[in-house]
């Protein structure tokens, strides 16, 4: 495991959250949308990284994927492969909640990724599939909780009762 716990205003992971694509108010302590989430932060000697996984009571939801949970945002400036980070958060988010019926969407802006054959690469290889699209033209991808990786909680992690 290489992810570290963190949270939804950490200095480190918020530098990287400012060079996401997706990021609303540059520089702003707090980079992770309102409501539950789990993020997690690695730094080592080839460089650093940070996820965020949101998971938004339904009620508040307009896309068609209420009640997933939400990679919010990833960002991997370092040598690991982004597939196996992304596996590795997956399995760590396991370790805090049980998995939604839904399981995991992201969605993905195809005109602010590099131009690629199949956008949302590293998700793909980490076993996303494609599921259709949001009424903003964003590609939406999807892990169901059948083929999520085992639970293993982050480095820091406090267990919860059951574990």
């Amino acid at each position: 495991m290489i992810w570290n716990t963190s949270y939804r205003a950490a200095y480190g992971a918020r530098l990287l959250a400012d060079r996401h694509y997706n990021r609303q108010s540059i520089g702003h302590p707090n980079f992770v949308p309102p409501g539950r989430c789990a993020v997690f932060y690695a730094e080592t000697d080839t460089g650093k990284a940070f996820w965020v996984t949101s998971w938004p009571f339904a009620e508040y939801v307009k896309h068609a994927w209420a009640g997933a949970w939400i990679c919010s945002a990833f960002r991997n400036e370092g040598a690991a492969l982004s597939s196996l980070l992304i596996r590795q958060a997956v399995a760590a988010t396991r370790s805090i909640w049980q998995p939604p019926k839904l399981g995991m969407i992201t969605f993905v802006d195809r005109s602010k990724v590099r131009r690629k054959r199949d956008p949302g690469r590293c998700y793909r290889k980490a076993g996303f599939q494609v599921c259709g699209e949001t009424g903003g033209g964003l590609l939406a991808l999807q892990l169901t909780p059948e083929d999520m990786p085992a639970a293993e909680p982050a480095i820091g992690a406090q267990l919860g009762l059951w574990a």
